[in-house]
């Protein structure tokens, strides 16, 4: 049976305060295998995107656990919070998130050799060959196009070789065909490398390409294609 890599017991978390706070994840429970695809959608406020950013160790939760590659990511301080991170979850924004006056080859190196990373430079330079951007080392983002620059960014978190891949809505500021460019390359990365990655979008079509939907409204879980899925299997046995 394959390994659960992502945990969520009674997750709840609440942002703002007194007159403006929001009870954005409400004890929510979720169980995620080492491998899937899953793309989690809902409207928009629902808490999709700060349950990814929970699950990107982004985000603190007032209560519940969560654990991560056995990692209690709850209970760590805040330093062994982000050195497990590093080591373990790659994320793709939809912003991009690049550093302007450092060129695609400094945007992915620089983390790597600030996490202490042997030859991050070499790293670097074969994970950008990997997305294609071989002969874009020296160039900075200001001279890449909105998909070349979601391609370092790619790069950048695919470089530490991280278990979990999280995208939050990655296509969404591309046009139609850029952004069904990098959502191939999302996906023949996850397959090729074995990664569990976790989705956040509004494109129906993107979310149908994962292996399991999660839809999430008002801060809850209503919906889980794999839980359906297991249900069909457990009637049938």
């Amino acid at each position: 049976m394959t390994k659960t890599i992502i945990t969520l017991k009674k997750a709840d978390l609440t942002l703002g305060s007194a007159a403006a706070s929001v009870h954005v994840l409400k004890q929510i429970d979720l169980e995620i295998r080492a491998g899937e695809a899953v793309g989690i959608v809902g409207p928009s406020g629902s808490g999709k995107s700060t349950l990814l950013m929970v699950l990107a160790g982004l985000e603190r939760l007032d209560s519940g656990e969560i654990v991560i590659n056995d990692a209690p990511l709850h209970a760590l301080s805040e330093d062994r919070l982000a050195d497990f991170r590093g080591r373990n979850i790659g994320i793709v924004f939809q912003s991009f998130h690049l550093i302007a006056n450092m060129t695609a080859l400094e945007n992915v190196a620089v983390p790597l050799e600030l996490a202490n990373v042997k030859d991050a430079f070499e790293i670097a330079r074969r994970e950008l060959a990997a997305v294609g951007l071989g002969e874009r080392l020296s160039h900075y983002p200001g001279q890449l196009s909105g998909g070349e620059q979601q391609r370092v960014a790619i790069a950048r978190a695919l470089a530490p070789s991280p278990s979990v891949l999280i995208a939050d809505e990655p296509t969404g500021n591309l046009d139609t065909e850029t952004g069904r460019q990098i959502a191939d390359l999302l996906f023949s990365k996850q397959a090729e490398r074995g990664m569990t990655m976790l989705l956040v979008t509004h494109d129906n079509a993107l979310a149908a390409r994962c292996s399991r939907q999660i839809r999430v409204r008002s801060g809850e879980i209503v919906g889980d294609s794999a839980t359906a899925h297991a249900t069909v299997q457990a009637v049938s046995a």
